[in-house]
């Protein structure tokens, strides 16, 4: 009767020390998981930012002249940027 009990016991501590590995290693993969959805977040809200620059420059390209454009453009960003700044200092 005894030796059952160890062995049930013993089978219970193996069961539980399974789980508990298959656990952390699902936690691992839940943090790597996480990093890469932070990743391709940034990496969306930087590639939505490159649209809107884009549409904008087409509405600056009536003309066709994409360089002068996009000079202007950078302009304008830069002349916000640093009103963003004023008004966040």
């Amino acid at each position: 009767m005894i030796d059952d009990l160890r062995k049930d016991i013993e089978q219970l501590i193996s069961l539980y020390e399974t789980e508990k590995h298959r656990g952390d290693e699902l936690a691992a993969k839940l943090v790597v998981k996480e990093s890469e959805v932070a990743s391709y977040k940034q990496q969306i809200t930087e590639l939505t930012k490159q649209i809107d620059r884009y549409k904008l420059a087409g509405a600056f390209t009536a003309d066709g002249d994409k360089a002068a454009a996009k000079e202007r453009i950078d302009k304008l960003i830069k002349e916000i940027d640093k009103c963003i700044r004023l008004i966040a200092s």
